[in-house]
């Protein structure tokens, strides 16, 4: 049997994490995420989703994903012993790509927790084990690694964040701020340049 990597049809029907796609006669249903599901068109529209298929001894399960980065993510958190297919797609509806990886390179256990069947311990797996390969990956729609940069300056960035955590901003937004911000100041910025350009972003 071949294994299911794109579908292309009309959307038959959804519901709570899942969707129809009709092609050419023939229903598959695809489990998806709840920000998967959000972008789909109007029922009897043309839609298109990329599929990553689950073939066990008992079931053959289809998951559909509107982008390869979701998809992506999909596979990796299930390298993280205790986050199997549902917990994963779970946690894809209650954070974006983006969101993910800026969570765990900013070791902030705290969005992970909000995602169905994630506690403390899962949400610090994910951060042990993920680490070190979310550096590889974009962070933002335009392809840069916000995490690097801000690890890239070392203790002023780690300073600049913990000025804004203490300030009352989440750990995540704080850590994308300063990234941001240490990426368009370059080398020209100090502790306190790095601050007030990381509150400017905050808005």
């Amino acid at each position: 049997m071949g294994v299911i990597s794109k579908l292309r049809g009309r959307l038959d029907s959804a519901g709570e994490d899942w969707a129809v796609i009709d092609v050419s006669g023939v229903g598959y249903l695809l489990y998806c995420s709840a920000r998967t599901l959000r972008a789909l068109p109007a029922i009897g529209e043309l839609v298109e989703l990329l599929v990553n298929t689950h073939v066990r001894e008992d079931h053959i399960h289809l998951y559909g994903f509107g982008a390869a980065r979701e998809r992506d993510w999909f596979t990796l958190l299930q390298t993280v012993q205790g986050v199997g297919a549902r917990v994963a797609l779970g946690l894809l509806s209650v954070l974006g790509p983006e969101d993910l990886a800026q969570a765990i390179a900013a070791r902030d256990r705290v969005p992970l927790t909000r995602a169905n069947g994630i506690g403390p311990k899962v949400a610090d797996r994910i951060l042990a084990e993920l680490k070190d390969k979310v550096s590889t990956l974009p962070i933002d729609p335009s392809g840069q690694n916000v995490g690097s940069a801000a690890a890239s300056d070392g203790n002023i960035s780690a300073d600049a964040v913990s000025v804004l955590v203490n300030l009352g901003y989440g750990r995540s937004e704080a850590f994308r701020a300063i990234g941001v911000a240490a990426r368009s100041l370059a080398d020209d910025g100090d502790l306190q340049s790095l601050i007030r350009a990381g509150l400017k972003e905050l808005g």
